[in-house]
């Protein structure tokens, strides 16, 4: 059976989605909010991301065999997130897929996942 990371294209199809989804937090003013959440500069959360997808899609564990369990809920505590934030975030991430040429099957798939998790991930009631 083929995974999605190999459906995507790899390591080098990985790093462009998420390169292009950070690259459209600087680029779109509609992210800005998202994108103020993150560090002043991105190579951090460019490679955690990346290192991340890859094992969450099914290819190499870079991210799990820097720093153990991802444990996404507890390292996101920090930072407000509701409502608006998962969607500016799933929003953000669905216009990378499609700008990427993510397979259309593969693209609602991966939204519905990445809903499920974003969705799990607020910490903040309302908005």
């Amino acid at each position: 059976m083929t995974t999605p990371f190999e459906t995507l294209g790899g390591e080098p199809a990985v790093r462009h989605l998420v390169d292009r989804f950070y690259d459209l937090m600087d680029l779109e003013p509609r992210f800005a909010a998202l994108r103020a959440l993150h560090p002043t500069t991105l190579e951090g959360s460019r490679d955690k991301l990346f290192w991340f997808l890859c094992g969450w899609l099914g290819g190499p564990s870079h991210y799990e065999d820097r720093f153990g369990h991802p444990r996404l809920r507890a390292r996101h505590l920090p930072f407000p997130i509701g409502i608006r934030e998962r969607d500016d975030w799933l929003a953000c991430m669905a216009q990378a897929m499609d700008e990427e040429g993510v397979p259309a099957a593969l693209r609602e798939r991966l939204q519905q996942s990445f809903h499920n998790t974003a969705d799990w991930m607020r910490n903040r009631a309302g908005a």
